[in-house]
């Protein structure tokens, strides 16, 4: 269930499958996109990623906090509860930043994916058949490519 801050910020509620893990994130994300590097396809097991990002301290764990799996460093990891395996944000850009997986969350986001990222890479079986630009790897390493 979604709730307001004392800042009028809209919070969204997440939680992994079984709900021993939950979190809260801020409505403010600054991006969204879908990647199809091979490292999110192998931590979803899915063709890409959806992810939206934030600035990490508008996410809260609220509950397991203790029972979170981390896969890499402090400034650098997946999250996943430990037992029911759901994946559920990763930390990026040197800690600074989450990219809370979108599936994860049980309150819908003002924001949703604005582009396909790491196309370059992407699972070969799969076709991207919406109008989203693509990129061959980050938005930020060149014009969209015409596919």
């Amino acid at each position: 269930m979604s709730e307001a801050t004392p800042d009028d910020t809209r919070r969204l509620a997440g939680r992994c499958m079984c709900g021993a893990v939950q979190y809260s994130v801020a409505d403010a994300f600054i991006y969204a996109a879908n990647c199809h590097c091979p490292d999110c396809r192998r931590a979803t097991g899915s063709a890409f990623k959806p992810f939206a990002g934030i600035e990490r301290e508008k996410l809260a764990v609220t509950k397991g906090a203790d029972q979170l799996l981390i896969f890499g460093g402090e400034k650098n990891h997946d999250a996943r509860y430990q037992s029911c395996g759901s994946f559920l944000y990763s930390v990026v850009r040197d800690g600074a930043f989450v990219h809370v997986t979108l599936g994860s969350l049980a309150d819908e986001p003002t924001i949703g994916p604005s582009e396909h990222i790491f196309v370059g890479s992407k699972a070969s079986w799969f076709t991207i058949d919406d109008d989203l630009p693509q990129y061959d790897r980050h938005v930020a390493d060149g014009p969209p490519i015409n596919r």
